[in-house]
């Protein structure tokens, strides 16, 4: 099936918008009675902007009428605006201290993705929200912070297309170099999801060549374009579902496998802070000094990576073929050690 990739045009609401409802709502509750001129004035002088036409106000009061229910009328003999309802409160005008310090911290835990398109569009948000309610931000937020992680700088035009492939449910295309293989390919792709790990931006999907369900980051893609071809998005199409209750990330295979694993040293009390998958078992073995964690995930290669950094704490005991692929890394990993001098 295939339709048309079009916008309607329609009149929403944006910050700016927002932002001078604000500023026309405050000067009303605090009973200045402000006319149009006035209120055109009081916007330049709050924003800095040299102009604002009259047109444009007259359409912030009736939206404020029609979308807030606001009770505005106009005082003749006062010359000015007024609400008939003097407890009226414009909504996004009415957010407490502890709201703003929430929404505040919520930008300081999206600092891992600083760089990217989403971080700088849920940002000027989070800034706009809490700047127009004339509350001092609290100084515990520099008492919360993310520590320094690597950044990736994700194309924001490549960004913009994936979220309008997403919205339309449209097929999308693109040339991609993978991962493990440097050979650049030709995908077609329905897309699921984003999936967002640690800064990376991955959209998951069904890849029509390959007919199976691959994930890509957007950063190795290239000529990306959003067809006019429409797919039917699947009831199940969550990644979580795809992660054989696994919580390891941004990877999958397509057969769950079962893992046991030891852990010895201080990776004791490590494997036993995190639920690591919605079924693991965790049992000491105090004569023997060790813990052993029992679970499944469809995501092998990240509890691979998940083992190695554990070092010497950390033994895999079956599956039989993981335990063999784990015993060659470390061999190879020891071969690179021999030849430094």
């Amino acid at each position: 099936m295939k339709q048309e990739n079009s916008k309607k045009q329609t009149r929403q609401l944006n910050k700016k918008m927002l932002e001078r409802m604000i500023i026309i709502h405050n000067a009303i509750k605090s009973g200045l009675y402000p006319d149009n001129f006035r209120l055109q004035r009081l916007y330049c002088e709050q924003t800095g902007y040299s102009k604002v036409g009259e047109a444009t106000i007259n359409r912030d009061i009736d939206m404020l009428r029609t979308y807030f229910h606001a009770p505005l009328e106009f005082d003749r003999l006062k010359g000015g605006y007024y609400y008939t309802d003097e407890k009226f409160e414009f909504a996004l005008n009415n957010i407490s201290s502890e709201d703003v310090f929430y929404l505040s911290a919520a930008k300081t835990l999206l600092s891992s993705f600083e760089g990217s398109p989403i971080y700088k569009s849920i940002s000027d948000v989070i800034d706009f929200v809490t700047d127009t309610q004339g509350i001092g931000k609290s100084s515990l937020l520099k008492r919360i912070a993310v520590p320094p992680v690597p950044k990736m700088h994700t194309n924001e035009d490549i960004w913009k297309k994936v979220l309008s492939s997403l919205q339309g449910n449209y097929i999308v295309e693109f040339d991609y170099t993978g991962r493990w293989n440097s050979e650049k390919t030709n995908r077609s792709i329905a897309p699921y999801q984003l999936l967002l790990e640690d800064g990376f931006c991955f959209l998951f999907g069904y890849d029509l060549n390959k007919e199976a369900e691959r994930m890509f980051l957007l950063n190795r893609m290239e000529n990306f374009t959003v067809t006019d071809e429409h797919f039917d998005l699947p009831e199940d199409f969550e990644f979580h579902s795809r992660s054989g209750g696994g919580k390891f990330g941004a990877f999958m295979t397509e057969d769950s496998v079962d893992f046991v694993i030891d852990f010895f040293g201080n990776g004791r009390a490590y494997v036993k802070e995190c639920v690591w998958a919605d079924n693991q078992k965790l049992t000491d073995f105090e004569n023997e000094h060790k813990t052993r964690i029992e679970f499944s995930t469809t995501q092998c290669l990240k509890v691979k990576e998940w083992v190695l950094s554990q070092g010497a704490n950390a033994v895999p005991q079956s599956p039989k073929w993981f335990v063999e692929d784990w015993k060659k890394t470390i061999l190879e990993m020891s071969e690179q050690a021999q030849k430094i001098q």
